[in-house]
């Protein structure tokens, strides 16, 4: 059940209106229902998986509580303690490689052994990829690692922590929430609030302008490019490649502010998962604004573990590599991802250890760091960065990525944005502009949150009648500009897929 689907905008509000009307001891109850009917339309076996990976770590949580209240020796409770956290991540790790990596590790394996003349035979497994599995695998282990760190106590009700892993609008992509937050939140009971509803619906239409307006128009132009790369070379490649740095965030962002925004109608405040990513001005800062709950989680439960920056230079720039590594492998089982996580984090690398060195520079030629055009040079350098790394992200293959860099860096043909040739892309030429001024009002979004102007409570406070107005129109454009697909062929959302 997508978002952008008809069955979902009847689902939604009939979730909302019961879960009000019900009363507030059995509300969590009729969500964890919803939510598994809402997992279940797309694989309903595949529900099973789910289950299983809320019972491993709702009993880790159990025992581990079980052996802190024994009266046994601190090292034998903490030993205890170790095996359940080891149980949990085992287990689910291999429910995840299973399904998503078996056959990546198995190609590999045998790719190694042909050089040494040795045949694998390879077991062939027809199984889809379970959709989310990696989002609500991570959530439900930051349970465990949350718990093990005695940072929340244990939650005693199995049905109320089975709604914390497969709550609805963040269960598939996320916000990878943590139990910190959401868990408390469900066992409240929240009030309808007018004005809570209209914010949530704000942010949704949002998110719907986002994803309906935007990524899919701008995915027309993209999939045709990158479908048939050769036939495109040069500047339709680079325009394709700048597009889909905009469409993964519309796409993604859209995602997350629908999510959001259907949580806040129903009182549970979700984590921001973007913040003006393409306003940073380092690869270091894109991080903290871009998928913020995956960054964070990958920070909290991988990066400090692991030492962080407390083991020296080499030990911090080796965690770095490795963390943005296995980012790129848990996005997808292909190298092209390992690869697009790898370029994150050496760009980051080499960003720390030649500051020292660029601000030298800097200082030598009488440069003032704080002007707005330094600001607006180092925006437009990172986005580059950026963008080359999501030319791996995209590509089908490794092949495909070097043939794309190649063909921008040679092919010289800027005159198909002057002839016309942009409008055969798959978009008109009234479509195309229409992309181009729905990013202006990206942009214009953007800058208002980089600035902290609330736009949302700006129009909360107009009169009635401009806020209805603001509404209609909202609505009517998305009605009239949103791509559809023929008999409403909802697109699914690129994320999915991990």
């Amino acid at each position: 059940m997508l978002f952008n689907s008809i069955h979902f905008l009847v689902f939604f509000p009939i979730v909302a209106l019961i879960y009000f009307i019900i009363p507030g001891k059995v509300r969590y109850l009729w969500l964890l229902l919803a939510s598994y009917y809402y997992y279940m339309c797309w694989n309903a076996k595949y529900a099973l998986l789910l289950l299983f990976s809320t019972a491993v770590t709702y009993l880790s949580g159990f025992f581990m509580d079980r052996f802190e209240k024994k009266p046994w020796p601190l090292p034998k409770i903490v030993r205890y303690r170790k095996w359940c956290v080891a149980l949990s991540f085992t287990l689910n790790l291999l429910v995840l490689f299973f399904f998503k990596y078996f056959d990546f590790a198995v190609a590999n394996i045998n790719r190694i052994l042909e050089n040494f003349h040795i045949t694998l035979l390879s077991p062939s497994f027809d199984v889809l990829l379970p959709v989310g599995i990696s989002f609500y695998i991570f959530q439900a282990l930051s349970y465990t690692m949350d718990l093990y760190r005695k940072e929340i106590p244990a939650e005693k009700n199995f049905f109320r922590y089975a709604l914390f892993v497969s709550f609805f609008p963040q269960l598939v992509a996320g916000p990878i929430e943590r139990s910190k937050n959401l868990l408390t939140q469900l066992a409240k009971t929240h009030a309808f609030d007018y004005r809570r509803m209209t914010e949530g619906l704000l942010i949704m239409l949002w998110g719907y302008f986002q994803k309906l307006v935007l990524a899919d128009r701008i995915a027309v132009v993209v999939d045709t490019v990158y479908g048939n790369a050769a036939q495109y070379p040069g500047c339709y490649l680079l325009l394709a490649s700048v597009l889909f740095a905009v469409q993964i965030y519309c796409d993604f962002g859209g995602y997350s502010l629908i999510a959001i925004g259907a949580a806040k109608i129903m009182g549970f405040h979700l984590m921001d998962n973007f913040d003006c990513p393409y306003f940073a001005t380092s690869v270091a800062e894109f991080w903290r604004r871009w998928h913020i709950s995956l960054t964070s989680w990958f920070r909290d439960y991988l990066y400090i573990p692991l030492g962080g920056n407390r083991k020296g230079t080499f030990r911090k720039y080796c965690n770095i590599l490795l963390v943005f590594s296995v980012s790129g492998l848990w996005h997808g089982a292909q190298w092209t991802f390992v690869v697009w996580g790898g370029l994150n984090g050496i760009f980051q690398i080499l960003g720390a250890s030649t500051k020292a060195l660029r601000e030298a520079f800097y200082k030598k030629l009488s440069l003032h760091t704080d002007s707005i055009g330094h600001f607006c040079l180092r925006i437009v350098c990172t986005f580059l960065l950026v963008d080359l790394a999501w030319i791996f992200f995209r590509a089908d293959s490794m092949q495909q990525a070097f043939f794309v860099i190649k063909s921008i860096l040679t092919v010289h043909n800027p005159w198909i944005f002057l002839d016309g040739s942009v409008y055969t892309l798959g978009l008109s030429q009234r479509q195309f502009w229409l992309m181009l001024f729905a990013i202006a009002l990206l942009i214009a979004g953007d800058v208002c949150r980089y600035r902290n102007v609330r736009v949302i409570a700006l129009i909360l406070k107009q009169d009635l009648w401009c806020r209805w107005l603001i509404y209609i129109v909202s609505l009517l454009f998305l009605l009239i500009f949103g791509i559809w697909g023929a008999g409403y062929d909802a697109q699914t959302f690129v994320y999915f897929q991990f």
